[in-house]
């Protein structure tokens, strides 16, 4: 009777201390592998990131826009359907056509249009490490954001991403 409450005692804190454990499961949203038809970047996650950073460099936060975050999926969609990171030059494609159609056509705004990067932490440091990339997350006019992936499964990127950074709007 010792042995079964000693192994029953013994489960019992097993089983307790397993509970105290996170799950292996648990992946941060700047690390989730985006490569999936059903994925999607997380816009907070990505705010927090690039608003750190350009407070880091003396800047003031960014805010996620509905609009530009509509606007930040048309261009990653259509890259992602044409398979190619050109698609964003296509006239109509243009990130002043979109803000345009979205009734902001005197908006200042900049983008970072690319591709192959799986997860948002690799996004942010490509983009970190790339001159004109990092001009555009450092653009010290803009205050609003939005972002957006789309995944292309017979592309040799994978997914397609476009971040937009807009000033405040009129």
């Amino acid at each position: 009777m010792k042995s079964f409450t000693r192994v029953l005692v013994f489960s019992l804190f097993a089983l307790a201390l397993a509970g105290c454990v996170p799950g292996r499961e648990t992946v941060p949203p700047y690390y989730k592998d985006l490569a999936r038809v059903d994925a999607a970047v997380d816009a907070s996650s990505a705010q927090q990131m690039i608003s750190g950073y350009r407070q880091n460099n003396g800047l003031r936060p960014l805010t996620i826009d509905p609009m530009l975050m509509h606007a930040a999926r048309q261009q990653a969609e259509a890259m992602a359907s044409a398979n190619n990171v050109r698609a964003s030059l296509d006239p109509n494609n243009r990130l002043a056509s979109r803000l345009s159609a979205a009734g902001e056509s005197k908006t200042y705004a900049v983008e970072n249009a690319s591709a192959g990067y799986r997860t948002l932490a690799e996004a942010f440091s490509g983009w970190r490490d790339s001159p004109k990339h990092n001009a555009v997350m450092l653009d010290d006019r803009t205050t609003r954001m939005g972002i957006a992936t789309a995944y292309a499964p017979g592309s040799k990127y994978r997914v397609f991403w476009s971040l937009v950074l807009a000033a405040p709007a009129p």
